[in-house]
């Protein structure tokens, strides 16, 4: 599934954010995009680990990106934490735009939960971005909001319910409207909660697609 055409990623800096398959729809994306032929670099404005079986630079400086980029179409880059997680790298982002034809930015961390809410200073959205897409978990829905959510009290004051109440799509798409902070957004896990994942993108007032990159389909 070419998830870059279905999602309508244009050349340039892509900014994912939300919760349940952020890392993976960003692999995935990346992966493709190579293959067609585009230079691609993976990388966070938040903290991410590094693809394990990808070239992944760390050092400062563009020499050693545009070297490892010789050698491959698709690569991660960034700052090495003492923890072996990777925050953005030391190139500005304006010059990582000039370098490769995608630059994908995970800007956003959800605790491995499928839902988020944001906090006032996140998520990190590069100025440079062309567009923002937020990434919903449907294994999310039916869950409580404390359970299914991170940073569930926000999430649950956006959308006027208590951390307790179960997660709808009406709910989903009101927190989504009242953050504004995203140009599209995808509704993956769908395969979990097709019915619930196909009426909040018919709720939604932006560009919207429920599917699963687990299974490489749309619904």
């Amino acid at each position: 599934m070419d998830w870059a055409q279905v999602l309508g990623m244009r050349p340039g800096v892509t900014a994912i954010i939300g919760g349940g398959g952020k890392t993976t729809l960003l692999r995935t994306t990346g992966e493709t995009l190579a293959a067609a032929g585009y230079s691609v670099l993976l990388c966070s404005t938040a903290k991410i680990y590094p693809f394990s079986d990808l070239p992944c630079v760390t050092e400062p400086g563009e020499e050693p990106l545009l070297a490892t980029q010789a050698q491959s179409r698709l690569l991660c880059a960034g700052t090495l934490l003492d923890n072996g997680k990777l925050t953005a790298p030391a190139v500005p982002m304006v010059r990582l735009k000039a370098l490769f034809d995608y630059v994908l930015v995970e800007a956003d961390g959800s605790a491995r939960l499928p839902l988020k809410a944001h906090a006032p200073h996140e998520p990190v959205i590069p100025p440079e971005a062309e567009q923002t897409i937020c990434v919903v978990g449907a294994s999310g829905f039916g869950k409580p909001i404390r359970e299914a959510a991170h940073r569930p009290e926000r999430y649950a004051a956006l959308a006027g319910v208590g951390e307790d109440d179960l997660v709808t799509p009406r709910i989903a798409a009101a927190v989504l409207m009242a953050e504004g902070l995203h140009n599209g957004v995808f509704v993956n896990q769908a395969e979990l909660a097709e019915s619930q994942a196909r009426e909040l993108v018919r709720l939604l007032d932006c560009p919207a697609v429920a599917g699963s990159l687990k299974l490489g389909k749309i619904f």
